[in-house]
């Protein structure tokens, strides 16, 4: 049939995976994921030679499913289902017009899971999250679709009248694939119409630029290093007009607030007016950079006067630093002066700690670049790993080790073997942690194989504790779960002991695999419970089990098991 039929057949296959979404079938078992897996499997490799047939079976599926706005908690899964079959890299040698044209009619569902199940829908980062990875991954091979879509609505917006103007498709840079070529091209077109936005569209776009550029540079770190080896002067250019657009833009301590990060970037794509507006003589048309600068240092003092600008400075700071971890240090660029003249990295790493409603992903970026910049000193370790700091302060931590374990795209950037001496306090961190979160989950609390508690601390541990909150029950389980994770990518991170006597090791490894063991039935908390199975596994390699206890590997791995 498939050789004879290919259409009949094609259709056959999206029925079928359509049928067996939960939309439809309802509660899936074991045999029923199977065959879903199978049938997504089947589509990504018909895909690949029957791409039209797909895509429009599926965008079919999508605009039903769009349709049903009452079914949101099945929505999310439905379309988590089909996005997994949407993010595959399609053949390039594959996109004719007819395809391009399908990936056009596909982009308006794509869009409505990003922009519609917004706050109010505890699904709405999910369904984010998915359609923003089928966005990425069609942009991929279809950039020009996409792009099609924002630029329209751009021009659009340049002779719309309406204060509040509907900026969704605007939106979308943030969610797309960029390399050079095709960020060059975003800021001409940026460059091109900025003026005629209005202020919320102007705002967008701001926004999600920034966040464009870090698309780029993470997916493409080979193409931002060779900016700083050799200079592109068209890129610069776009990078500059645009700059002076925003300055420009920024009248009032608000707006400044607002632009300030976005323009830390664009000078970043500027090499040579760093090194031009760092000389004691500089050009006029240079001046206003010179100056953006100095009004950060400024905002950053201790007498600024204005928190706003002074979490814009420090958010524009952390970008900076940031970037320059894509440099190498070795190369002595320009962007390394920039750090050093804004070196308030202890500040920064202050700031956010003794923060607490800052962004969290932004205290990761923190954090985690200031270990790139000098893994050595790094006095915010010792303040998140207090075991009397509030738990945010830990999930920053957990996470920044972890996106440094995972995430090594650059050859230069130095190893977590820099944080294997902090071992005992994040051991003592995860037992804590898990004592915590199965205390608040009304399960019986973990066995914790510690020394003999004092009096004084037995009675201290028997005195009425009042029952935690919904969210610290939530925060517990979420740095629980990082931890576990953490544990599952490094296992030498909590298992290392350098001079600690064989019994002593024996006992704390004891002490984290009973920990983990416990999670694993735990039923009010199976993503924790998967990651624990999954981390046992980790720690059950031959490497890893050595870690157990150096002095006797064979004899402690045969007693606790």
């Amino acid at each position: 049939m498939a050789a004879h039929k290919p259409v009949e057949w094609v259709q056959a296959v999206v029925c079928r995976f359509d049928e067996q979404l939960p939309i439809k079938a309802g509660q899936q078992n074991t045999h029923t994921k199977v065959s879903t897996e199978h049938n997504k499997e089947c589509l990504i490799n018909i895909s690949k030679y029957k791409f039209s047939l797909v895509i429009s079976g599926l965008t079919n599926i999508l605009k039903n499913v769009n349709n049903m706005v009452s079914f949101l908690v099945l929505c999310e899964r439905e379309f988590q289902e089909i996005s997994e079959v949407f993010m595959f890299q399609q053949p390039k040698d594959t996109m004719r017009l007819d395809e391009t044209m399908l990936v056009k009619q596909l982009l308006p569902e794509i869009c409505h899971f990003i922009h519609t199940y917004r706050e109010g829908n505890q699904h709405a980062a999910e369904l984010r999250n998915s359609a923003s990875g089928v966005l990425f991954s069609l942009s991929c091979n279809n950039f020009n679709a996409v792009f099609s879509r924002i630029s329209t609505r751009l021009q659009e917006l340049t002779v719309c009248s309406e204060d509040n103007a509907d900026v969704h498709d605007i939106e979308l840079l943030q969610y797309i694939s960029v390399d050079c070529i095709k960020l060059k091209r975003l800021l001409q077109e940026t460059v091109f119409k900025f003026k005629a936005l209005k202020k919320v569209a102007q705002l967008a776009v701001i926004n999600s630029l920034e966040k464009a550029f870090w698309n780029w540079v993470e997916n493409y770190p080979d193409e931002f290093t060779k900016l700083y080896q050799s200079p592109q002067t068209d890129m610069a250019d776009c990078a500059e007009k645009l700059f002076d657009l925003v300055d420009g833009f920024a009248e009032s301590t608000k707006r400044k607030a607002a632009v300030w990060p976005l323009q830390i970037i664009l000078l970043v794509l500027c090499p040579e007016i760093i090194q031009d507006i760092a000389k004691d003589v500089v050009e006029e048309t240079k001046m206003n950079k010179k100056l953006f600068l100095d009004n950060l240092r400024k905002a950053l003092g201790s007498h600024s006067g204005s928190r706003q600008l002074t979490e814009s400075a420090a958010i524009a700071c952390v970008k900076l630093c940031k970037a320059s971890t894509y440099i190498n240090w070795e190369d002595n660029s320009v962007i390394f002066l920039l750090v050093q003249s804004m070196s308030r990295i202890t500040f920064l790493s202050n700031f956010y700690i003794g923060n607490q409603n800052a962004d969290v992903d932004l205290m990761i970026d923190c954090l985690v670049s200031c270990f790139r910049i000098n893994p050595q000193k790094n006095p915010y370790l010792k303040i998140c790993l207090a075991q009397n700091s509030p738990s945010t302060f830990h999930y920053v931590l957990v996470n920044s080790l972890h996106r440094i374990i995972t995430n090594s795209a650059v050859d230069w950037w130095p190893k977590i073997d820099a944080v294997y001496c902090h071992s005992v306090e994040l051991r003592s961190m995860f037992s804590e942690t898990l004592h915590k979160a199965v205390q608040s989950c009304g399960a019986h609390p973990a066995i914790r194989m510690t020394p003999s508690l004092t009096f004084k601390e037995k009675m201290t541990s028997l005195k009425f504790k009042e029952k935690p909150t919904d969210l610290e029950t939530r925060s517990y389980k979420l740095l629980l779960l990082s931890m576990v994770k953490l544990l599952h990518a490094d296992p030498k991170l909590l298992l290392y002991n350098p001079r600690k006597q064989g019994p002593e090791t024996q006992g704390s490894t004891a002490e984290l695999i009973t920990g983990l063991v416990q999670l694993v039935p735990q039923s009010n908390m199976p993503e924790i419970a998967q990651e624990a199975m999954e981390a046992l596994l980790v720690l059950h390699q031959l490497d890893s089990i050595d870690l157990w206890n150096p002095d006797a590997p064979i004899e402690t791995f045969w007693e606790i098991r």
